[in-house]
């Protein structure tokens, strides 16, 4: 991080001069999270600047001024300045972007920035910010053990890293080994904690999701975000929402409203979806790519499946060190087969899929390869009945696709 506070030095310290940011790190559920805490604040008569990653199709996604992507000229301009300042000394491909930003957000006006970690908390370019509104931690699991540690317990840790000293933390659904660490480090540095099951709770009832705390109970809208697990992420930001004092009204209208690519989003559009309209089946796309993700998508699509009984049939692909087996035992006894791809967007080196077919056939799911995701479209839209086809396994697997063109990779205002 020294490398990161020298540039932003050179440039005058743009990370003071950004918007009440919402700080949020986790594992699974950022991303949505973001989706809603944005929609709310949005609804609220709020400009709001975001910062995300990874970006599914174009780099321009993972900073939304105003809610949109930005424009490729001012992108450019923006890197160009803190190449400069960076005189060429030893750099990553993360901390130059989120130095160029960071610079952005301090120069275009706004009243809130959701600010995304980029990979665990403690030492991440992000977390620079020496004084955000309130953090935010979505369900931590066991994920990127290469960097982060390999217990529940280093993990949270290193998540909770974000912790500052008065600043709220809501924590949101975790393991208790997990809870227990993230409450340890927020004490430590004197962070309240507004945490899941203890001082709010979010269900669903009657359709519609009943939001509580010792202050307050919201009846509000079921999430624009599909799934069961969606549940959490709202609850979460409605938590934050209630920390922030934001009013009920924008919370309801964030919640029913929220979009965000790549999360059980349906595709209808583009080469991929004709397909799929071709032979009367449903095309679902998701970047859920570890464990706790396989098994939140997994519950999702058991419930499509209680609503309207199709065969399950997955495309996925893998980036090269994920634990396919620990992700395909979540559908092993819901899809009828998964057919495994390669993707080739350059940004990851991906999993051959023999080695996919193998991992998934050792825990009881059938499958085969397809050269990509046309062919494996085809074969898929072949089941009888019409299927749910649903695609993958990977963030880079749902960009490819979504440059397809079955859908804008982002459009989350309105």
């Amino acid at each position: 991080m020294g490398r990161l506070q020298r540039l932003l030095a050179t440039l005058g310290n743009p990370q003071d001069q950004l918007p009440p940011t919402i700080h949020i790190a986790g594992t699974n559920g950022k991303g949505s999270t973001c989706a809603f805490l944005a929609q709310m604040a949005r609804a609220k008569g709020e400009r709001v600047h975001i910062y995300t990653s990874p970006h599914l199709v174009n780099f321009n996604e993972r900073i939304l001024l105003d809610s949109e992507p930005v424009d490729d000229r001012t992108l450019i301009e923006a890197l160009a300045r803190a190449e400069a300042a960076n005189f060429g000394e030893p750099i990553t491909f993360f901390e130059i972007t989120t130095a160029a930003a960071f610079l952005l957000f301090s120069e275009h006006p706004a009243d809130r920035l959701i600010l995304e970690v980029g990979l665990g908390g403690r030492t991440d370019a992000t977390n620079v910010i020496a004084k955000p509104a309130l953090t935010i931690i979505t369900p931590v699991s066991m994920d990127h053990q290469e960097f982060l540690g390999t217990s529940l317990d280093k993990i949270a840790r290193m998540k909770a890293g974000i912790a500052k000293f008065g600043v709220p933390m809501v924590i949101g659904n975790q393991e208790a080994e997990a809870e227990a660490a993230l409450r340890e480090e927020a004490a430590t540095v004197g962070a309240p904690v507004f945490a899941w099951g203890k001082d709010y709770r979010a269900y669903p009832q009657h359709g519609r999701l009943v939001y509580e705390d010792e202050s307050r109970v919201w009846d509000l809208p079921a999430p624009g975000l599909l799934g069961p697990h969606q549940i959490l992420n709202a609850g979460a930001a409605a938590a934050a929402a209630a920390v922030l004092q934001w009013p009920e009204e924008a919370v309801a209208e964030g919640i029913a409203k929220a979009k965000w690519p790549g999360r059980l989003q349906n595709i209808t559009g583009g080469p991929l979806g004709e397909v799929a309209k071709s032979a009367n089946a449903e095309l679902w796309l998701d970047g859920g790519h570890n464990e706790s993700a396989a098994r939140a998508l997994s519950h999702a699509l058991a419930d499509m499946d209680e609503r309207e009984d199709r065969p399950l049939i997955i495309i996925a692909g893998f980036t090269a060190n994920r634990d396919v087996q620990s992700w395909a035992t979540h559908f092993a006894g819901l899809a009828r087969q998964l057919i495994a791809v390669e993707f080739h967007t350059g940004r990851g080196a991906s999993m051959p899929a023999d080695d996919v077919v193998k991992d998934c056939e050792r825990v009881g799911l059938k499958a085969e390869t397809a050269p990509g995701l046309i062919q494996a479209m085809r074969i898929a839209a072949r089941s009888s009945p019409p299927p749910r086809i649903l695609i993958g396994g990977s963030l880079y697997l749902a960009g490819e696709a979504l440059a397809l063109g079955g859908a804008p990779p982002h459009k989350t205002a309105g």
